[in-house]
């Protein structure tokens, strides 16, 4: 008989692009059964799976309290979750990357407010972080959403940050001009890596926004710079997804560290989905 899982998602992924089942054979292979359910479906008994893997929740931002009191009651459950949701919660803001920072890892120059964005601040936010275009977005946030680059004050953003934390960056040109790395790792096990490169006109590098995904092979700074920033999430995760952007000094500076639901890009190693299935099998048979 099937052992039980369930991969978290949303009620509706017309329009995103998930690799998701590619990973489903080689689970199956090793003995488990995969449902894939919305995390808004009020109907689930949780204690059904053994384990619950958030995966494809990528409306979230939208009601995050909600989204936690979801994760609290599979939490609660006999299930295990997968990523925990210590991680999840520390992940969830991406005021995480203060706290990283604080710990030695180099990340992009950021401004963290919760006050009202003005035209005034914004010419100050560009003196600050000595760039001409700036990066504003919220820091509870999924998919590029509400996310803006600007070179001039827009009073559209006074509604839209209205009592809303958010951060400023400078907009780093390496990433139109070269791209976004993303390194994957597996319960602790490097997996693969991938470079994702914005459309012609946009900065995005989301695949919904049109970006460009190619398979790519990491030098080693990069693979160091990587392996520095997993080791220090505690406990190992299912899944990491670390985004890095190369620096003007050649280093790495770190965008994102995706605990909670990163596109895993399975189509892009062909490894990789029978490598995360292998690791989850093991970290359930090590209970």
């Amino acid at each position: 008989m099937k052992r039980r899982c369930c991969f978290l998602s949303m009620d509706d992924l017309a329009g995103y692009v998930s690799d998701d089942e590619l990973a489903i054979n080689p689970l199956n292979d090793l003995g488990w059964e995969v449902s894939t359910i919305s995390w808004r479906d009020p109907t689930v008994g949780w204690s059904q799976f053994e384990a619950v893997i958030v995966r494809t929740p990528w409306d979230y931002q939208e009601q995050p309290e909600e989204f936690l009191r979801v994760l609290r009651l599979i939490e609660d459950s006999s299930a295990r979750l997968e990523n925990p949701i210590s991680i999840i919660e520390w992940n969830l803001d991406k005021k995480y990357l203060r706290d990283i920072e604080h710990r030695g890892v180099r990340i992009v120059p950021t401004i963290w407010s919760d006050d009202l964005v003005s035209a005034e601040r914004f010419v100050e936010w560009k003196r600050k972080l000595a760039s001409d275009e700036l990066i504003i977005k919220p820091t509870i946030s999924a998919t590029a959403k509400d996310t803006f680059r600007l070179a001039e004050f827009d009073e559209h953003l006074i509604d839209l940050f209205e009592a809303r934390s958010f951060m400023v960056q400078p907009f780093v040109r390496q990433v139109i001009e070269e791209g976004e790395f993303s390194l994957f790792y597996f319960n602790g096990i490097y997996s693969h890596t991938i470079l994702k490169s914005p459309r012609k006109g946009d900065f995005r590098v989301q695949e919904e926004h049109g970006g460009l995904i190619s398979a790519f092979n990491p030098e080693p700074k990069m693979l160091r710079a990587a392996e520095m920033i997993n080791a220090l999430i505690n406990p190992t995760p299912l899944y990491s997804r670390i985004d890095l952007v190369r620096c003007d000094d050649g280093g790495f500076a770190l965008m994102e560290l995706e605990l909670i639901e990163p596109a895993l890009y399975f189509r892009m190693d062909e490894r990789s989905p029978y490598l995360f299935a292998q690791e989850f099998d093991r970290r359930m048979n090590e209970l």
